[in-house]
């Protein structure tokens, strides 16, 4: 057993202190410290991170330029707000995005704080831009925790059901998954047209195409367990806007800057979208979201629209500066890429193993393993799954999940290759000692997870 006394004490002092609303606790764990993809306990206790602290991680935990990178900005300035000065930071960043962001078109940026009120400049850039009222989004999807993007999002009651009204007019339509399909035995093209009839649906009996503003869609949705679409439903679907001059928004900040061993997960389908959002991994840890898109389109945004104080702010850009260049001179997009293959190997040798995987999913470094009480019916397994990441974190692997069944595989892209064997094999461990009856019922009282 490990001595987590100092982290037991935080834990308790945290419960008492802050909203149990901004919190779904996976473990006692109290962090101190953290390096590439390790991090380090109050109790000197040390983990193989498989959370990248939500994603928000990708170039690995105070890589050295990231650190320097801050330190010698914050010697200069700190921040004066970009909404009425301006600062060489945030155009060289900007610069930096344009370059690496799908499209062959003029595009602009603004700047935010977090993934979830760039969700909400990315509503009021398709409204304004469009004039049109209609925001169309996707069941089960997450966007974020402001009014915008809770309304966009539709994939918890708790977060809707005691704050509405939500956000009007803002639809919601099925995305396709492939391995839930709306009928059984359907193949992924069928799922795909199922899901665009849905639409045609829609269109004909109560959102009229024309007043639809925008589609906001995850190229890959994120929490609702790493489902990813068929290529053939993100290119009708972009058939779709084109024909109806509704933009397409690609909603990147769980699976953009490298994630998907692509800058942008949205260029695994060979689709340009008109805007992309972005936030989480953007800045390597620090507060920084944006939105990036054809710049015809952000011209049509007046000031105050979408602003704030510390939005841009010079040491967030000059982090994320030099995420954007850790990214590519390490090679991190293909370091992800072959990795991400070498563990969905793995995982799907273990899924011939334990009749309990389901499904083993993902692009890159964004995996879901899906656990299920059986295999025809696929039923979710919250029960193993639960139990199967408090054994992995037990033994120094820090394992989260999400949709209540799907073990969210999403390491820092620096993550190498005897560390990944080492996580892989903790799991695996992990699992054999769940099918022989080896975890106890207690810690459900601990975990409880998303």
């Amino acid at each position: 057993m490990k001595d987590l006394t100092r982290c037991l004490k935080v834990v308790e002092e945290d419960k008492a202190l802050t909203s149990p609303g901004a919190k779904m606790p996976y473990y006692p764990l109290a962090v101190k410290k953290g390096r590439g993809a390790m991090i380090e306990d109050l109790d000197g206790n040390q983990y193989i991170d498989m959370l990248s602290s939500a994603g928000a991680i990708n170039v690995g935990h105070c890589h050295p330029k990231v650190v320097e990178a801050i330190k010698k900005q914050a010697e200069d300035l700190i921040l004066y707000t970009h909404v009425y000065m301006y600062h060489e930071p945030v155009v060289n960043l900007t610069k930096e995005l344009i370059s690496i962001t799908p499209g062959d078109f003029r595009k602009r940026v603004f700047y935010g704080l977090s993934g979830s009120d760039a969700n909400d400049g990315a509503i009021k850039l398709a409204r304004v831009a469009t004039g049109r009222p209609k925001i169309v989004s996707f069941v089960r999807s997450y966007h974020g925790s402001t009014y915008g993007a809770i309304s966009l999002s539709a994939v918890s009651l708790p977060m809707s059901r005691k704050i509405g009204p939500l956000l009007p007019e803002v639809f919601h339509v099925p995305y396709p998954d492939t391995y839930r399909p709306p009928m059984p035995g359907m193949t992924p093209d069928q799922v795909s047209d199922y899901c665009m009839e849905q639409i045609q649906i829609a269109f004909d009996n109560y959102m009229p195409a024309e007043e639809v503003a925008a589609f906001i869609i995850e190229p890959i949705q994120g929490d609702s367990g790493i489902l990813v679409p068929p290529a053939k439903y993100m290119k009708d679907l972009r058939t779709l806007c084109d024909k109806h001059g509704i933009l397409l928004i690609s909603e990147e900040v769980q699976q953009g800057f490298g994630r998907t061993g692509k800058w942008f997960g949205i260029e695994n389908f060979d689709v340009v979208p008109d805007a992309i959002i972005m936030g989480k991994a953007m800045a390597a840890g620090l507060p920084l979201s944006g939105v990036i898109a054809r710049a015809e389109l952000i011209e049509t945004l007046e000031a105050p629209v979408h602003l704030f104080t510390t939005g841009g702010n010079p040491v967030c850009c000059a982090a994320a500066l030099a995420n954007v260049e850790i990214i590519r001179e390490e090679n991190l997009l293909s370091h992800t890429a072959k990795l991400g293959e070498y563990t969905m190997e793995r995982f799907r040798s273990m899924q011939k193993r334990f009749d309990f995987i389901g499904d083993v999913r993902g692009i890159g470094l964004s995996i879901g393993v899906d656990l299920v009480t059986d295999r025809d019916t696929r039923e979710r397994h919250r029960t193993a799954t639960a139990k199967i990441c408090y054994r992995s974190w037990e033994k120094g692997l820090l394992l989260a999940f999400f949709s209540g069944s799907v073990l969210r595989i999403q390491p820092p892209l620096v993550i190498s290759r005897e560390e990944m064997d080492k996580a892989l094999d903790i799991i695996e461990e992990s699992m054999e000692e769940f099918e022989k009856g080896q975890i106890p019922d207690s810690v459900l009282k601990t975990i409880k997870g998303w």
